[in-house]
């Protein structure tokens, strides 16, 4: 880093800033591998117990907490486009933990053929990581409620909040009225929603740290006014995201919400908070080519995560037909496993396209054990 842009403490404070970040995205990694390894554990053992009845669960929730509130601090010392991009870290950790605890023996060759794509997306984050770091703004501004007043009523503020607030609308209308359930219209509501959250984040800790440090900043207004626009842009965004996962594949989100949300809160933080303001170009340039080294990285590493299959039903409503006749002729289908989810003798195989059932099916006749038996009457379903 070059020492001599810092400016009286601004150097201290973003590099504390960077070590919070870091740490908090490393402990959020581990805290989420933790408690999916709980769950795992549970559904394996058939255990009855609840995951929330598990030590385990718990000491990754501990951890969660620590880390999310490691991360909330550190947008007290370091500026918005320095510690956005730090989310990176854990995408990092989050693979080479999936990599460390991965039960799979295959042979080196299918192993380099698989995780090459991976190992490139490590490189290539891990030096974005440090170029945009070591370039990134140095300027740090106290933000006290004065500060933080004086940014809003900017016409620059005025102006970028005005276009985020028509873009928000117009995304929200095609995506409400005309059923525009894109990935990218989704995702941008939710970047959106996140530039707004982490200009709130920056101003409710940087008044918080104040506040411990003898310098009481919770009489003002713009305080509560800032929380509560943190509050509600933390829930609309966790609803967005919600429902993105449940039409697309977490992989994908992973990588385009990243992408896209580092860049809204990047501009923010140079329009809100002024971070770029004393910058040359030359370290502008370097910070930029470090964010693109993150974003293929990132994208690599999602891509070649391996995505999880939705079970679909054998018996689909294509089929209907054939469903009745199945019930009322009490037809007996034995269900079997050989590995993947089938349904009597026909195997849902992914790609393959369901076969017909014929809409008559003969009732198979039914054989007693002894002959004196008598025969039991079938009951429909």
């Amino acid at each position: 880093m070059d020492f001599s842009r810092a400016v009286g403490g601004s150097y201290t404070d973003n590099l504390i800033g960077t070590l919070l970040a870091i740490f908090g995205n490393v402990l959020v990694s581990i805290s989420l591998t933790i408690q999916k390894y709980s769950h795992v554990t549970l559904a394996g053992a058939k255990d009855p117990r609840a995951f929330y009845r598990t030590k385990t669960w718990w000491c990754g929730f501990v951890l969660t907490c620590l880390g999310e509130g490691a991360n909330f601090v550190s947008y007290a010392f370091a500026p918005l486009a320095l510690v956005a991009p730090l989310n990176a870290v854990s995408v990092i950790t989050s693979s080479i933990l999936g990599l460390l605890f991965l039960r799979e023996k295959s042979k080196p060759k299918d192993f380099a053929m698989r995780y090459g794509l991976s190992f490139l997306g490590l490189l290539l984050t891990t030096g974005g990581t440090y170029l945009f770091v070591a370039f990134g703004p140095n300027s740090h501004e106290k933000l006290q409620a004065e500060n933080i007043v004086r940014h809003i009523v900017g016409w620059p503020v005025l102006l970028y909040l005005l276009l985020e607030i028509i873009t928000f609308c117009l995304l929200l209308y095609f995506y409400k009225q005309h059923r525009a359930n894109y990935l990218i219209i989704i995702l941008m509501l939710v970047a959106l929603l996140g530039s707004v959250t982490v200009i709130t984040v920056k101003a409710v800790s940087g008044m918080l740290v104040l506040t411990f440090e003898d310098n009481m900043q919770l009489d003002y207004p713009i305080f509560y006014v800032m929380f509560v626009c943190m509050v509600a842009s933390v829930v609309f965004q966790a609803s967005f995201l919600s429902q993105a996962s449940k039409l697309y594949d977490s992989c994908l989100i992973a990588g385009v919400n990243y992408i896209l949300s580092t860049v809204f809160a990047v501009v923010a933080g140079a329009v809100f908070y002024v971070e770029f303001k004393n910058e040359n170009a030359l370290h502008i340039c370097m910070f930029l080519l470090g964010t693109v080294l993150c974003f293929l990285g990132v994208l690599l590493i999602t891509k070649n995560r391996k995505r999880n299959k939705t079970f679909e039903p054998y018996v689909t409503m294509d089929m209907a037909n054939g469903v009745p006749v199945i019930h009322n002729k009490a037809l007996v289908v034995q269900p079997d496993f050989n590995g993947s989810f089938s349904y009597g003798a026909l195997v849902n195989n992914d790609g393959v396209a369901p076969a017909a059932l014929p809409a008559k099916l003969e009732n198979p006749p039914v054989r007693c054990r002894t002959p004196d038996a008598a025969q039991p009457d079938l009951k429909t379903d």
